[in-house]
């Protein structure tokens, strides 16, 4: 039965599809004869009890340069009009982004919202993973300076990241005894409001940062992330190379731990990310490494995503 699926997502136009998870589903949604509706977060909108969205009905198709086609926008009401809104647009995690969360929640669980917007707005990436400190290495969440210098000084090298960061921006390795150390604490101190994340170094990042696909609290496919030479971030929009990789009987053991909260929290979508077997994020946002983890050869992860939403929404077992 074909269902009305629209995207909540960043400008269609800038994407890059031949790593984008978000085209990734919405190809896998037409094939099945779902029917697609595009808006961007900006033209989401609460009117009275209706969340309302200025939607474009949209093709797609995997070609560089002529990846998608619209119509024409109209006011669609989402609670009414759509089965399923998929909530893609990526961090920052910042008021922007809760507020797209408070209106669909209001929608949710009639028009099924993936990922649910209420676990999303609850579970951000870098302050989620910490339900889980047995699988991490030592992490400190603080802006206090005597606080790190204490953590610096038991753990030795840490990395320092802020809180709502993505993609690998902001991320510094601090050595033991690091004259930048100073000047790096005065900068996160003038530019960002919220805590930072301080994190024992793992020297075996440089192996790679396994990013693992968990779909409805089951562990499906994985990529390792390489960084590239001289850097510490595997990020692939930081130059990380992405290898074809197996899990662990301890990453099995992590997504285990994990698994049956994300299904409980409606999280039908997660990437966590694992360094030398240590959990470093749960990402529910807008979690990457669909088209990686199949264009080497490992499962195609849009369709174990999809069997899922529909599971879910017409309340049957997954195919």
């Amino acid at each position: 039965m074909p269902l009305n699926v629209a995207v909540q997502m960043d400008p269609i136009e800038r994407i890059n599809i031949a790593g984008d998870s978000t085209f990734a589903l919405l190809l896998e949604a037409q094939a099945r004869g779902h029917r697609l509706f595009y808006y961007t977060p900006d033209r989401l909108s609460l009117s009275g009890v209706r969340v309302v969205a200025q939607a474009q009905p949209l093709e797609v198709r995997d070609v560089v340069g002529d990846h998608f086609s619209l119509g024409e926008a109209r006011l669609m009401d989402l609670g009414e009009e759509i089965d399923v809104v998929l909530l893609r647009q990526d961090p920052p995690f910042d008021l922007a982004y809760v507020t797209t969360t408070h209106l669909l929640e209001r929608i949710h669980p009639k028009t099924l919202v993936v990922n649910d917007p209420r676990s999303v707005r609850d579970a951000p990436e870098k302050l989620f993973v910490m339900h889980f400190p047995e699988l991490m290495p030592p992490t400190l969440i603080t802006r206090d300076r005597a606080l790190i210098e204490a953590f610096r000084a038991e753990h030795g090298e840490v990395v320092m990241k802020p809180l709502y960061g993505n993609g690998g921006a902001a991320v510094f390795k601090v050595a033991t005894k690091d004259p930048n150390f100073g000047s790096l604490f005065d900068l996160f101190s003038t530019t960002f409001r919220e805590p930072w994340v301080v994190q024992r170094f793992l020297p075996r990042v440089s192996e790679g940062d396994k990013r693992i696909i968990l779909v409805d609290g089951v562990a499906m496919g994985a990529v390792n992330r390489v960084p590239a030479e001289n850097d510490i971030r595997s990020n692939m929009v930081r130059g990380g190379a992405a290898r074809e990789t197996d899990l662990t009987p301890r990453e099995r053991e992590i997504c285990a731990t994990i698994g049956p909260e994300l299904k409980a929290r409606g999280l039908i979508f997660v990437g966590i990310d694992v360094i030398d077997g240590n959990l470093t994020e749960i990402n529910v946002t807008s979690p990457t490494g669909v088209r990686a983890i199949k264009r080497l050869g490992g499962p195609d992860l849009a369709a174990a995503i999809w069997d899922a939403i529909e599971a879910k929404r017409f309340g049957l077992p997954p195919r």
